[in-house]
């Protein structure tokens, strides 16, 4: 199956995408997350294509070839959905099945809220409805056993708060080699994390992701996950982009907060579909059952699955994941 690059201009954003599966077919439209590419989806494009859907994967604004801008207001939910929206409204068909994974699923969970008429049925990965906000807002999600409040106060959000606090400095220490960050980025989920706290709950006490090791381990790149042609992709793109996009992504909490209350009901009626990744210490729904609470109790009709594994679903379980993908559109 053939997976072909197109670029969509409009007069505010210009969208890089890859497509599959002919253009007749059902659209599904795939978000990816922070701090990806179309490229994250290349198992599910060429799977989904081959079943006879038009499978569409943006690269999102800040993020390789689609438009890059120097506010941190550009990198707003906000903006982002009237690039999803223009998008959409360029590939002419009257709805889509949309699937989105880290922070491309409050993209997809804002197409569902704002634009149910755009949305067939919605899919997210390893993100429930509800993230996306400022974190403050993430902490009854906090597991206390794991976090005790006097050593982790932000529990595995810690991260998120680092990026308000200091911004400059965890974009420079991105940028000092994203390619070294590519590599220890995406690895496999490890099992043996199960029940602790997560590296990223200690990221200001660290005065950053990297700063006790003095800058960016390197580490072997997992070629269970991603080979050195796409690894030397993903850092490529961060490297001409920097990472500036990809981290104003998260600062954007008050304005997404009123985005949503934009909204007056909070309901989806349409299919939805929800896969934990087990060995997902961040984005945590197994130790962490409240996250997931507020989803369970806006999604009508919900189907949740699970994969053991760990946060980069879609690379790291590409069959698994595509089964289930595959069954619960087959069901839709």
């Amino acid at each position: 199956m053939e997976i072909k690059e197109n670029l969509f201009k409009s007069d505010r954003h210009n969208s890089f995408y890859l497509s599959s599966g002919p253009e007749e077919g059902e659209l599904i439209i795939m978000t990816h997350g922070w701090p990806e590419l179309s490229l994250s989806w290349r198992h599910q494009l060429k799977f989904l294509g081959e079943l006879g859907y038009h499978v569409v994967a943006p690269d999102m604004r800040g993020y390789g070839r689609s438009s890059v801008y120097k506010d941190h207001e550009a990198y707003s939910q906000r903006e982002i959905n009237l690039d999803m929206v223009e998008l959409f409204t360029s590939l002419g068909k009257k709805e889509a099945i949309w699937i989105g994974h880290d922070w491309g699923s409050p993209v997809a969970w804002n197409m569902a809220l704002h634009h149910p008429d755009k949305v067939k049925a919605v899919c997210s990965l390893c993100v429930p409805l509800g993230f996306g906000e400022h974190p403050e807002n993430l902490m009854n999600t906090v597991n206390r056993e794991i976090y005790p409040v006097e050593e982790y106060p932000a529990g595995q959000w810690d991260y998120q708060f680092h990026y308000y606090e200091n911004f400059d400095d965890a974009q420079k220490e991105m940028d000092e080699d994203p390619y070294k960050l590519v590599k220890i980025l995406f690895r496999k989920g490890d099992p043996m994390g199960l029940g602790l706290p997560a590296r990223t709950s200690l990221t200001r006490k660290n005065k950053g992701w990297f700063a006790e090791f003095g800058g960016i381990p390197d580490f072997p790149i997992d070629e269970e996950m991603i080979s050195e042609e796409e690894a030397r992709t993903f850092a490529k793109y961060l490297t001409e982009n920097t990472f500036f996009g990809p981290n104003s992504w998260y600062v954007n909490g008050e304005d997404n907060q009123k985005f949503n209350k934009t909204i007056n009901d909070q309901t989806l009626e349409m299919p939805a579909l929800f896969v934990h990744a087990t060995y997902d210490y961040v984005c945590d729904t197994t130790s962490s059952p409240k996250f997931a609470a507020p989803m369970r109790e806006a999604c009508k009709n919900l189907t949740e699955k699970r994969i053991d594994c760990g946060h980069w679903m879609a690379q790291e379980k590409p069959d698994e994941l595509n089964l289930i993908i595959k069954n619960w559109l087959s069901e839709i």
